[in-house]
């Protein structure tokens, strides 16, 4: 259930946070400090979210439409 859902998220979130430390380590790119961060207005992150939602669902029925006008050229 979303239980589930949360916890798995959260330790995906973790693992990925620990991997980005250990890769970036030396590099001078600040990428896990990035991802740890959390707004301090709740307005603002709602706002980016569905942004970047918006935009990677433009992305996605964008690159669907290409595939399905290759796949009508193909035959």
């Amino acid at each position: 259930g979303a239980k589930f859902v949360h916890v798995f998220y959260c330790l995906a979130r973790y693992v990925m946070i620990e991997n980005m430390k250990k890769l970036s380590l030396g590099t001078g790119i600040p990428f896990a400090e990035a991802v740890m961060w959390r707004p301090r207005n709740r307005y603002i992150a709602k706002a980016r979210h569905r942004v970047a939602y918006s935009k990677l669902l433009q992305i996605l029925q964008r690159e669907y439409f290409v595939f399905q006008e290759y796949r009508r050229k193909a035959q």
